[in-house]
């Protein structure tokens, strides 16, 4: 069985939760990720074990009374363990029932923590590496680095000026469709930080393969290559550092392209059909402060090492 947060919302009842879903799905990644919704507990664990798609399968002619010759398709074997991440937030019950002309903490507090959770998710589902944080979980760029969709220009791409846009956005598309043809489909996203999708508008000028419509369902603009969404990724909670990293001397920053989907990049969750987890406080019990907490409880998954794709050296 799988789910997203849409069909999540379809299974919710309580009003709390439907708010906190639709909050959640401002986020585009995480509005169009699948979860895989299998996972039971082993121990003290939550692992999702599944086999990465690493040799595609040929095929050929052969003569009559002759034989094929045997290849098989090959697969790396690869677990994922599940991990909780949200955050907790303190309220005093002073502010939340007393002070006049202030906004609701409980509501605002639930907000802030949820825009922090989605730029965790974005951070590890890219950024993620296990070795570095052991309560994470491991992202793409730790999968994809030295593969075959790594696509690494002759030189870097350089972008960071006008006339540098004008003199090098033909080869910024050669490179894009180089990486795009490497790929086993046709990409979902196509993820990149504020300053390079601000580069690529200059790009995008000069080529009739870029669409832009004016919102989407949460009034986000959406332009397209190709009838693929660039997706901008913003910083990593709490910080003013965006996930998708710039070099602070070289100006060098990548791109990524991800295919949505079970057999592709998705994620597991535990089994059932809730996603999101709230917590939040009574203010009728005993105690000053209360505490709220919103929790998701996930790992990302490439099922295919063609699924997803860098394209790196582009100077901003």
């Amino acid at each position: 069985m799988a789910i997203s947060l849409l069909e999540a919302k379809n299974f919710t009842q309580d009003k709390l939760s439907l708010a906190v879903i639709d909050e959640f799905r401002k986020d585009p990644i995480l509005d169009k990720i699948t979860f895989d919704n299998t996972v039971t507990p082993i121990g003290q664990t939550l692992a999702y074990v599944y086999n990465r798609v690493t040799t595609l399968p040929t095929a050929g002619f052969r003569a009559l009374n002759t034989e094929y010759t045997p290849q098989e398709a090959k697969t790396t074997q690869q677990t994922a363990n599940l991990k909780p991440f949200g955050g907790s937030f303190n309220v005093d019950r002073v502010i939340q029932e007393n002070v006049k002309g202030v906004k609701n903490q409980i509501a605002f507090q639930t907000e802030q923590k949820i825009k922090a959770t989605q730029a965790l998710f974005a951070d590890t589902l890219i950024n993620g590496d296990t070795g570095v944080d052991a309560n994470s979980f491991d992202g793409l760029d730790k999968a994809i680095t030295g593969s075959s969709t790594e696509e690494i220009p002759d030189a870097a791409i350089d972008l960071s000026t006008p006339d540098a846009i004008e003199a090098n956005a033909s080869a910024f598309l050669y490179y894009l469709d180089q990486l795009l043809a490497k790929l086993d489909g046709t990409p979902s996203m196509i993820l990149v930080n504020r300053l390079l999708k601000a580069a690529i508008n200059g790009v995008a000028r000069k080529s009739s393969l870029f669409t832009s419509s004016t919102v989407d369902e949460f009034g986000r603009p959406v332009t397209k290559y190709g009838g693929i969404e660039f997706v901008t990724v913003g910083d990593k909670p709490g910080t003013a550092s965006p996930i998708i990293p710039i070099d602070g001397v070289t100006g060098l920053t990548s791109l990524y392209v991800v295919r949505m989907g079970l057999d592709g990049v998705h994620a597991a969750s535990p089994d059932g059909d809730k996603l999101v987890h709230t917590y939040m406080p009574d203010m009728k019990l005993p105690g000053a402060v209360k505490t709220g907490e919103v929790e998701m409880i996930a790992a990302a998954v490439l099922k295919a090492t063609r699924a997803a794709g860098k394209l790196i050296d582009i100077k901003l």
